[in-house]
């Protein structure tokens, strides 16, 4: 059976245009607990501030359609799908494209991050179900992952951590070289760069988007520490070691660019909240970047005005977001924008 490779499709860099982001409101009452109406705040704030730069479509469970269009406002669009989490990065579909106005997606299997979290069979169909609404090409993928768990330059070049993917919760007798071919056959990648460690306490296992993501062909932003006693340190100073010494899938070598990360945060239980300022999102001419309350977020805004001067970038408070486990990167999943045919341009009726 042909894959999407096959077809001519490849997953393009988050930078390339979108045609809208998708979301999915708060729901899990046991995840949340008391900070569940701040999150639902929080996610839409972030909508909010997407939609200055592109649609924006909120999913909500039915009974929760009319809170979220309310709180969310008349700039975000709410569409009713039953569901049982928000991280839509994870459980949506990653889309595609060819370059020739067609669009498709990757139905990954989805198990709620190694079973962490039931139930999850709404979550599981998520994907197929955006897809199928959207009419778009579905290709379903039987390799356990998250949206979260990779990036991509668009151009060949693929970021993965290792203990996400090469892992018996999610793909069990899986062997590393069965894992990089179904990746590579559904993403377009010809190149998987393992990074080693994720953030302690992240209970993805290490989700590639807290840690490391491109930003540019060839150029790759990687949270840092410069505390030897940070229980980070010497996480991060492995994954931005390995990426200074690495190419992308075209033999480039890689810029490699550090933003700091703010102070630590804990949960009640003492578990380390995930704060990254590399789990932030391209719109269309703008990042929505967050902030976390700490003398650090100043210094994050001014080196990504600095890394990005044609784009407008939006500072969201993610903390309330964070005490679920994820960030604004996580929350959210890009649709690409798909060019018509050549021959479709040059029609003129």
């Amino acid at each position: 059976m042909a894959g999407p490779v096959d077809d001519g499709f490849y997953m393009p860099a988050e930078w390339a245009p979108h045609a809208r982001t998708w979301m999915a409101w708060p729901t899990r009452e046991a995840l949340w607990g008391e900070h569940l109406d701040a999150a639902r705040e929080a996610y839409a704030e972030v909508a909010r501030a997407i939609a200055r730069f592109e649609p924006v479509t909120m999913i909500a469970n039915p009974v929760a359609v009319a809170e979220a269009s309310i709180k969310c406002g008349a700039g975000v669009g709410t569409m009713p799908m039953d569901h049982d989490d928000s991280w839509l990065r994870d459980s949506g579909p990653t889309f595609l494209v060819d370059g020739k106005g067609g669009l498709a997606g990757v139905d990954w299997v989805f198990n709620a991050w190694g079973e962490r979290y039931r139930p999850y069979a709404h979550d599981a169909r998520v994907a197929a179900e955006i897809l199928a609404r959207g009419e778009v090409r579905r290709y379903a993928c039987d390799l356990v992952t998250e949206g979260g768990a990779i990036h991509v330059d668009g151009e060949g070049t693929l970021l993965a951590v290792r203990p996400t993917l090469l892992n018996d919760n999610r793909n069990p007798g899986r062997s590393v070289a069965e894992i990089e071919r179904l990746l590579c056959s559904h993403t377009g990648a010809s190149k998987i760069i393992w990074l080693p460690e994720g953030l302690v306490d992240d209970e993805t296992d290490g989700h590639v988007d807290n840690v490391a993501c491109f930003i540019g062909p060839a150029r790759v932003l990687v949270q840092t520490t410069d505390d030897p006693d940070d229980a980070n340190y010497e996480r991060l100073q492995a994954n931005r070691e390995l990426l200074q010494a690495e190419t992308d899938a075209r033999g480039r070598p890689l810029e490699v660019v550090e933003v700091r990360q703010p102070k630590a945060r804990y949960q009640e239980d003492g578990t380390r909240l995930g704060l990254s300022y590399v789990n932030f999102y391209f719109a269309n001419g703008g990042v929505v970047l967050p902030s976390f309350d700490d003398p650090a977020d100043d210094r994050a805004f001014d080196l990504f005005e600095e890394l990005f001067p044609d784009r407008k970038i939006v500072q969201v408070p993610a903390l309330d977001i964070l005490h679920g486990g994820g960030g604004i990167h996580c929350i959210t999943q890009q649709q690409p924008a798909v060019e018509a045919p050549a021959a479709d341009k040059d029609d003129v009726h």
